[in-house]
């Protein structure tokens, strides 16, 4: 864990609950240090690029928070820069909650899962967007080609922190084309072991 991410993440009330139940030992000294940014170095930037979907939650005027899926193809969320993120977003359902709590409060948390390889990176920045209007070429630059879906505008993400977790209790998913593809070399191995086999059958002696 960062000392940035435990900064933003250990407050007042966190460190009692660690005090109290004997972990503050542990994640005493994470905080300590300056107050200065996480970069997102090879090992983010690598796990960033393989990810097809992550969760965005932002924070209401209500104070509630809200967690959105966004989706697309691999690598669709770019690292613009060591502080940097950003990708397309593509027209949805146009309730707009996302980008009406971004006007209110430009806190976000990204939560990128990789169940295959039970291993989940938690990011905590802040979010800015560019509508297409004003900068059609940052929106363009985010955009995946061939990918349906309508680019509106372009979110940029300033990273503060961020923290590997544990693969405790994390379930091993598959994805689909990858168990599919394997299914296909399995289905194509057996037909190939049956013609041997029969090949085989035909060359043992016939009973008189």
């Amino acid at each position: 864990m960062s000392n940035r991410f435990a900064q933003l993440a250990f407050t007042p009330a966190v460190q009692q609950h660690q005090r109290l139940h004997g972990s503050d030992r542990a994640y005493r000294r994470m905080a300590d240090g300056p107050e200065a940014a996480d970069p997102v170095g090879p090992d983010e930037a690598a796990f960033i690029a393989q990810r097809d979907s992550f969760y965005l939650a932002t924070v209401s005027e209500t104070g509630w928070p809200y967690i959105q899926h966004r989706g697309g193809p691999r690598g669709f969320l770019k690292v613009l820069g060591e502080h940097t993120l950003g990708f397309a977003d593509l027209r949805g359902n146009r309730q707009y909650i996302t980008r009406g709590n971004l006007d209110h409060d430009g806190r976000v948390a990204l939560f990128l899962m990789d169940y295959t390889h039970q291993a989940r990176l938690k990011i905590l920045g802040r979010a800015r967007v560019v509508e297409a209007a004003d900068d059609p070429a940052t929106l363009a630059a985010l955009t995946v080609d061939g990918y349906p879906g309508r680019p509106e505008r372009a979110v940029l993400i300033d990273v503060e922190g961020h923290n590997w977790n544990c693969s405790q209790h994390i379930p091993q998913l598959l994805p689909r084309d990858g168990v599919e593809e394997a299914l296909v070399s399995l289905h194509d191995r057996i037909a190939d072991l049956e013609r041997e086999n029969a090949e085989l059958r035909q060359r043992l002696p016939q009973p008189q």
